[in-house]
């Protein structure tokens, strides 16, 4: 999905639920999201706050959700550049219990725990797929990321991570 096509779906979310762009980072999740120069980041809008601000709102969190995970999605088989600048949001989110949208930001940190591994560069379908490591810095980023809060992670996704992380390439502190 394109920047412009990720403007557009965000400003499609917010005309249809406004009170997501009018509040504040109350929430201790979001602490700082308001503060991160979304629109600097290639390909990114500037609308994310409010698109994770729609993920409290159990009347939006459905099109949050959605509309998040493309916005940070390049491709089905691309992080975008502002998935390792949002993870630690995603996590802090996925980690209450009362989030409407939790069971899918799990789907969500799952497909980016998957997306972020290494990929064998003899491998040719893999990076055919993929694309080279090099790249594609956001993997390694968001490896960082979720090495950083492993044991949120060990928590929220056990069993379902993927085996590298399972397997020591992110472990509990």
């Amino acid at each position: 999905m394109d920047a412009a096509t990720k403007k557009a779906e965000v400003s499609r979310f917010l005309q249809r639920y406004p009170q997501t762009d009018q509040a504040g980072d109350e929430h201790p999740a979001l602490q700082g999201c308001s503060d991160i120069p979304w629109s600097e980041i290639p390909g990114c809008p500037a609308g994310i706050p409010a698109l994770f601000r729609g993920l409290l709102d159990p009347a939006a969190a459905p099109e949050a959700a959605r509309v998040l995970s493309n916005t940070l999605m390049s491709s089905p088989f691309h992080l975008s550049a502002a998935m390792p600048v949002a993870l630690r949001f995603l996590l802090r989110l996925a980690a209450e219990p009362d989030i409407p949208a939790r069971s899918r930001l799990l789907d969500l940190l799952l497909v980016v725990a998957e997306l972020s591994q290494p990929v064998d560069p003899e491998d040719e379908r893999a990076v055919l797929l993929f694309g080279a490591d090099n790249d594609h810095p956001e993997r390694e980023q968001c490896r960082a990321v979720l090495s950083d809060h492993a044991s949120l992670l060990y928590m929220l996704l056990g069993d379902e991570l993927p085996p590298a992380l399972r397997d020591g390439a992110v472990r509990p502190s």
